[in-house]
């Protein structure tokens, strides 16, 4: 992994403070340049929003607003307020996830959110119910758990036995009781099949499965127009350094064919992107403390572990990596180094559970040597163990 100039000279400069170092470093630059790129070439309809759980700091939310996002994804009332200190209105979000409360679910309905993405009958009554409250009705989707799925993505959301949506060998039963229901404004359909997926064939695959099955509800229930369908996110970012990233304008132009296709021209199909966005403009940085040799292997210990940086060990991948060299002289004679060698980093926590990265390739690293993990912008710091033997939280540094 390389770094630019700028990066090196700021964990540099971080480094003469003499403290120990651990920390993320966001630059937001590459999410507000896809947000533009977005804005160019997706087809007439197609309308991004950030998904702000991939990270909710106020930067990426304000880089999201300058960016040209329609709005932002929330799955949480707590997520509902940070977009709005960021700037956004509530007739600029979209609410979805399981689990809705009654009080986050009155909030959105008093507020004007503009669409609740309902996932079971029981959802559906109880926001029925505070619409009748209240006086007032909501524009919904239905979020529908396919029943076919993405078999290479990194996580899927439908086929087999999801807690995501209504199933959809159950959408006859279930679509008459919401349609009954006067206070809910029927818009559409939300279908989210997986999320990193890098083959663009599979993405269009699903979006073609998704508007046959639009094509299908409607001849069904003639009282239905889906003028909404959104198809969640799913672009991949290449963890791996595979040299296979997601192919941005071969997807626009084949959704674009694909809608010509359905004659869906008119229509509003939504995507919520976060890892896409927010993956490279961040970096977690991690001094080491200690090297040692166990056994045949080398274990590399920084400052930070799963509690600041659990994603690599939740998914079982390495992210990109180098090492900045810090030139620290040795604590004493025989100190351990590591020369061109695969090794594992691990944190400081007390479990063997607390991975960084594993058989990784190092050309050079020393004690006092900062790790830098690349592609952390995307479920960094808000995915991790923070309270796990209570460490400093680190923190977030915008340049």
């Amino acid at each position: 992994m390389n770094l630019q100039p700028n990066i090196i000279d700021t964990i540099r400069s971080r480094a003469s403070s003499g403290t120990t170092q651990n920390y993320y470093l966001y630059h937001l630059a590459p999410m507000r340049k896809k947000l533009a790129q977005l804005v160019e070439i997706m087809p007439q309809g197609v309308e991004v929003f950030y998904a702000m759980k991939a990270n909710p700091h106020h930067a990426f939310l304000q880089a999201a607003k300058s960016g040209g996002a329609v709005g932002i994804e929330i799955a949480s009332l707590g997520e509902a307020h940070k977009a709005i200190a960021a700037g956004f209105s509530p007739s600029q979000l979209i609410y979805t996830g399981p689990g809705k409360s009654k009080e986050e679910l009155h909030w959105c309905v008093s507020e004007g959110v503009r669409t609740i993405h309902i996932e079971s009958l029981v959802e559906a009554y109880r926001l029925h119910q505070i619409c009748l409250d209240l006086n007032t009705t909501q524009d919904v989707l239905l979020r529908i758990n396919a029943n076919f799925d993405i078999h290479d993505a990194q996580t899927t959301f439908s086929g087999g036995s999801k807690k995501f949506g209504i199933d959809e060998e159950k959408l006859d039963d279930a679509l008459p009781h919401i349609l009954a229901l006067p206070s809910l404004h029927f818009r559409g359909l939300h279908v989210y099949a997986a999320s990193g997926v890098l083959n663009v064939d599979d993405l269009i695959q699903n979006c073609r499965l998704v508007f046959q099955m639009t094509r299908s509800i409607e001849s069904t229930h003639p009282a239905i127009h889906c003028d909404i369908i959104d198809f969640g996110g799913g672009f991949g970012v290449d963890y791996e350094a595979l040299g296979h990233d997601f192919d941005l304008q071969a997807y626009a132009k084949r959704l674009d064919d694909l809608i010509a296709e359905f004659s869906f021209e008119g229509r509003h199909f939504v995507l919520e992107l976060g890892r896409y966005l927010a993956a490279d403009c961040g970096w977690f940085c991690s001094e080491i403390l200690d090297i040692k040799a166990s056994r045949g292997k080398k274990q590399v210990i920084c400052a930070g572990g799963i509690n600041h940086f659990r994603r690599p060990a939740a998914l079982s991948i390495n992210h990109p990596m180098t090492i900045v060299s810090m030139h620290k002289p040795a604590i004493f004679p025989e100190q351990e180094s590591i020369s061109r060698e695969p090794v594992y980093f691990g944190g400081p926590l007390c479990t063997s559970a607390d991975k960084l990265a594993n058989d990784v390739w190092i050309e050079s690293a020393e004690v006092g040597d900062i790790a830098v993990f690349g592609l952390a912008g995307a479920y960094g710091l808000t995915m991790s163990n923070q309270e796990f033997l209570s460490h400093a939280r680190p923190e977030e540094i915008v340049i």
